[in-house]
C-alpha cells in the first residue's frame, strides 16, 4: 500500500450506468493502482414521485444520466439489484476490499421513510450517504441548479428550505455520513455570512445524532477556493467534534483520490481533528 496516502480508502464514487463515466471494474483497478486499501461504489439513489416533472429532469435526459432518478422505490431497487450483483462478481475476483454503497437523496415524508426501510431490507447496502440535490418549493420539485437561476427572494426561500432539510436529514441518524453539505455553492448560492445561522443549526442537528460529514474535494474542480463544506462550516463542525472523512465524489477513474492532501490540510486549518477510518465509518463507531 502507498504509505503516503492521507486516507487509505475512497467510498464516494459513481460509475457508468448511472452518472459516471467508467465501469465499476475500472474504478476498482484504479483504486488498487493508487494504493487504496478499501474502495466503495455509491451510485445515486434518488426517488420522488414527481422527479420526471422537475424542471431539471429534461437536462438530465439530454446529458444521459436520467437513470439516476426514479419515480418509485420499486424502480430504484430494480436498478440497483443487477448493479450490486455485478459488484459482488468483481469483489470475488479482486484483492482490494470492495464495498457496496449508495448516495441517497433525503425527502422528509412517510413514504420516503418506508421506502428507505425497504431499500435497506432488500439491498443490504454496506453504507448510505445522505444527499440533497432537490427541494420542494412553490408546488414543484427544484434542483439546486434552479436556485442559481432564481430571483433573490425565491433563491433565499429555497436555500432556507435546503438547510432545514439537511438539518432534518442529519438528525435522523439514518446515514453513515452527510455529503457535500453546502452543495448550492456550486451555483454561487449561500456564500454570504447571513447563512451561518442556518448552517450552524444543521451542524447542531448532525452532531446530535453523531453523524459524520464528508469533505468533498469536487469543490476544487468547480473553480471554488474551498471543497464542500466551506471553512465556515468546518469550523462549526470542529467546535462540535463532528467526525469527518475525505470524499472525492469521483465520476471517473482520473478523479479517484484527487485533492485528498489539500483537503486534509484545509480541514486541519479549520480545527478538524477527528478523521475517520474506513472501519469507523462503515461501523458507525465514532
Amino acid at each position: 500500500m502507498n504509505s503516503s496516502l492521507v486516507q487509505d480508502y475512497s467510498l464516494h464514487t459513481h460509475t457508468i450506468g448511472f452518472d459516471g463515466i467508467n465501469a465499476p471494474i475500472d474504478m476498482v483497478l484504479r483504486a488498487k493502482e493508487l494504493g487504496f486499501k478499501s474502495f466503495g461504489i455509491s451510485n445515486h439513489f434518488i426517488v420522488h414521485p414527481e422527479i420526471t416533472q422537475s424542471k431539471f429532469y429534461p437536462h438530465a435526459v439530454l446529458r444521459g444520466y436520467d437513470s439516476i432518478y426514479s419515480s418509485s422505490f420499486d424502480e430504484a431497487i430494480a436498478k440497483f439489484k443487477p448493479h450490486y450483483t455485478e459488484l459482488r462478481r468483481i469483489s470475488e475476483k479482486c484483492d482490494i476490499k470492495l464495498y457496496f454503497g449508495m448516495e441517497m437523496d433525503f425527502f422528509d415524508s412517510p413514504d420516503w421513510f418506508r421506502g428507505f426501510e425497504r431499500t435497506v431490507t432488500e439491498l443490504h447496502p454496506d453504507y448510505i450517504i445522505c444527499a440533497s440535490h432537490f427541494i420542494y418549493y412553490n408546488g414543484m420539485l427544484r434542483n439546486v441548479y434552479d436556485m442559481g437561476s432564481a430571483d433573490k427572494k425565491s433563491r433565499d426561500d429555497m436555500l432556507k428550505i435546503y438547510w432545514d432539510k439537511m438539518a432534518r436529514a442529519g438528525e435522523t441518524g439514518l446515514f453513515n455520513w452527510m455529503a457535500h453539505l453546502d452543495l448550492p455553492r456550486k451555483v454561487g448560492v449561500g456564500n454570504e455570512d447571513c447563512w451561518a445561522e442556518y448552517e450552524r443549526y444543521a451542524i447542531d442537528k448532525i452532531a446530535s445524532s453523531k453523524t459524520a460529514i464528508e469533505i468533498n474535494t469536487s469543490g476544487y474542480d468547480r473553480s471554488l477556493t474551498e471543497p464542500y463544506p466551506s471553512a465556515r462550516i468546518l469550523k462549526m463542525a470542529a467546535a462540535k467534534n463532528v467526525p469527518v472523512l475525505l470524499a472525492d465524489d469521483a465520476h471517473c477513474v482520473d478523479k479517484i483520490g484527487r485533492h485528498f492532501d489539500c483537503a486534509a490540510e484545509f480541514a486541519k486549518s479549520c480545527g478538524i481533528t477527528k478523521f475517520l477510518t474506513c472501519g469507523n465509518i462503515l461501523g458507525k463507531t465514532y
